[in-house]
């Protein structure tokens, strides 16, 4: 990290590393794919035993209250311990809203579930026809009297063949502008009427599913907000998750990719060119934990961030660090698998393909870079190539 260490905060990095290097379990470490819950839930519960779990929460809902400065020690020593990939649905996105937004009732039922991994949750945003264009959503929810009756489909919903609840946006008037007629809403996923349907990506995982709706009952108790007022509720979702999609995690994961890659390829290392590409590979990760911290203390503040800008940046610079990799990977590149060099894993391909992904959801490269012509630029939307409706 660019900043001086405090006293403290080498104290803390310290103590975070010797804890990981003690519980990592060595069968998860450095894996590409996010371990299926029975083998990845029991690493949540033991982060979440230490403490761990939610860092960006606030103590007085269970979390840790870190400091932006502590939240990127704790992701650069996981990178460096290899600690596997675990569901963030629930700590990154619907946690912190309803922290904020949610009642009472919901916050009791749900914030406890989440921190203890009783609970996996999934995102009920995108349909299709309706992707970067989230309102032109149709998933139909009718009114009766205290519950809704919905129905329609979901897709590229991550996690959610193994997600107990879902937060969903719902079609509950077709009056007025779009987005006046949408709900945000809570829905066990274990309530009849939903099928849920994995999706086998270009990465070889099922990180994804669709799912469909058919007359599915929920209590009107599980709206979040008002009905026909979800857009802002929404809203506030997504600027949240392109922090935690543009917070240098990702990033620091594939600087490991890349160390390891270039333990194994020395005589490419020493190549001048790949000194370079390295170094500055090394300063772009840098430039993005700068920009992760004053976002992320700019929101303490109560200060909006640029949310688009910071996943726009944490999206080019993870993709750039694997184009490094396969380039010093060298033939090894048209290798499908990743594999074992000691405790090293030489992944080339895998986590490549895996990262295509990060220029698409929470909103596309595309949707962020208009965003920032026309809200921070101040362009004309008929100059900004690639409007959204987003």
């Amino acid at each position: 990290m660019l900043r001086p260490e405090t006293a403290e905060i080498a104290a803390f990095r310290t103590e975070v590393r010797e804890w990981m290097e003690a519980n990592v379990p060595a069968a998860l470490k450095h894996k590409t794919f996010r371990p299926p819950p029975r083998d990845g839930m029991p690493w949540y519960r033991a982060l979440a035993h230490r403490g761990w779990i939610a860092p960006h929460w606030p103590k007085s809902h269970g979390g840790m209250g870190a400091s932006p400065v502590e939240q990127v020690v704790l992701m650069e020593e996981m990178a460096a311990a290899g600690t596997p990939d675990i569901p963030t649905q629930g700590l990154n996105h619907i946690g912190p809203l309803l922290i904020a937004r949610g009642t009472p009732e919901q916050q009791h039922r749900h914030l406890p579930a989440i921190l203890s991994g009783d609970a996996i949750w999934c995102q009920g945003y995108s349909e299709p026809g309706s992707g970067s264009d989230l309102a032109s959503l149709r998933t139909r929810a009718d009114i009766r009297s205290d519950h809704l009756i919905i129905n329609g489909q979901k897709i590229w919903t991550t996690w959610g063949h193994h997600a107990d609840w879902m937060f969903a946006l719902v079609r509950t008037s077709t009056e007025g502008k779009p987005q006046q007629g949408i709900t945000f809403v809570l829905i066990d996923m274990k309530t009849p009427g939903i099928r849920v349907r994995p999706i086998t990506t270009i990465a070889r995982d099922d990180e994804f599913a669709e799912v469909f709706f058919d007359d599915v009952v929920v209590p009107i108790e599980n709206v979040v907000g008002d009905i026909n007022a979800g857009w802002q509720v929404a809203t506030a979702v997504l600027s949240e998750e392109r922090l935690r999609i543009g917070a240098p995690g990702q990033a620091l994961r594939a600087r490991e990719r890349l160390r390891m890659m270039l333990r194994a390829h020395p005589d490419v290392a020493g190549d001048p060119v790949i000194r370079d590409a390295v170094a500055l590979a090394e300063i772009e990760v840098q430039t993005l934990i700068a920009a992760y911290l004053d976002a992320a203390e700019a929101q303490e503040k109560g200060i909006a961030a640029d949310s688009s800008y910071l996943k726009l940046l944490g999206t080019n610079t993870v993709h750039r660090l694997l184009d490094l990799v396969r380039t010093v990977s060298g033939p090894a590149a048209a290798l499908c698998l990743a594999e074992r060099n000691g405790v090293d894993m030489l992944d080339s391909t895998e986590m490549f393909l895996q990262a295509r992904r990060l220029g698409i959801y929470g909103g596309s490269s595309e949707v962020q870079r208009t965003l920032i012509a026309t809200r921070v630029l101040g362009l004309p939307v008929s100059a900004a190539k690639g409007g959204s409706k987003a």
